[in-house]
């Protein structure tokens, strides 16, 4: 196998750029792809990303991850662009995912048009990895790593003051900055509950899905990976025991850890195994 070449790339999305990798081998002849969603306050480059997407490059994918046009992160990792972070909707993000997948199957970025394609999808990005797949037959494999079971993250006491202040404050433990939340994304919501209700969408998935999920997981609670099992049967659920949100990973990267390794291999063996 060759060794993967990165090249990075610039698509026009809801909230504006789509930041996009690319890690692949040989671009001479169509391969099999994998797409990597980041989840809320996440990014392509964060921690344990990348080393991902060069193991997927590694065994023969072709490799893609970006970052939302309203994760507010720009190519440093800096949140550069914080109005789009406090204007970003699930609704935005399921337009850039599909911004990304028909440029890479009409033989954009850099590569020939992919055999299939795969999806990886984490946090609020394994929710939106659900969304997409339970409709497009193009995506061969789906694996999510700790996704959420609902759209509703936040109770309806903190809805109601944050329509009264316009905005809900948002820390990142990583930099320490404060970063407001709009109400776009209640309107969104409001808007679009019906296209937004992860579980049901969960429930038409027929491609083959792999769950993970950290079983002392404090952001995301296991019990949402046992309510999507328990409406797609057929996926695989595996609980991943002593590890938590990102599996031990931490940004920047510091190196691998039983659990992560465990995760790698596991999701690596399960899209080789369905879509190579």
């Amino acid at each position: 196998m060759s060794t993967p070449r990165l090249t990075k790339h610039r698509l026009a999305g809801a909230l504006g750029d789509i930041l996009v990798d690319v890690r692949a081998g040989s671009r001479a002849d169509s391969a099999p792809a994998v797409v990597i969603l980041h989840g809320f306050k996440g990014f392509k480059d964060w921690g344990m990303f990348p080393p991902l997407a060069e193991r997927l490059a590694r065994a023969g994918f072709s490799t893609v991850s970006y970052n939302a046009s309203g994760s507010g992160v720009d190519d440093t990792g800096a949140f550069a662009h914080p109005e789009r972070f406090g204007r970003n909707t699930f609704t935005a993000e399921l337009h850039d995912l599909g911004i990304v997948l028909d440029e890479l199957v009409q033989g954009g970025l850099d590569l020939p048009p992919p055999t299939t394609t795969a999806l990886v999808g984490h946090s609020r990005g394994g929710g939106i990895a659900i969304l997409h797949a339970a409709w497009d037959s193009r995506i061969g494999a789906l694996v999510t790593w700790a996704a959420i079971s609902s759209v509703e993250r936040w109770s309806a006491d903190v809805q109601r003051r944050w329509r009264e202040t316009g905005s809900l404050e948002v820390k990142n433990q990583r930099t320490g900055e404060v970063l407001p939340l709009h109400t776009d994304i209640l309107d969104d919501l409001e808007t679009n509950r019906t296209s937004l209700d992860v579980e049901a969408h969960a429930a038409r998935i027929t491609t083959p899905w792999l769950i993970i999920h950290g079983a002392e997981d404090e952001t995301v609670p296991v019990i949402e990976a046992k309510k999507l099992h328990a409406v797609a049967p057929a996926a695989e659920l595996l609980l991943v025991e002593g590890t938590g949100h990102t599996f031990g990973a931490a940004h920047p990267f510091q190196g691998m850890t039983p659990a992560l390794e465990q995760v790698y291999d596991r999701t690596t063996r399960f899209i080789i195994g369905h879509v190579a």
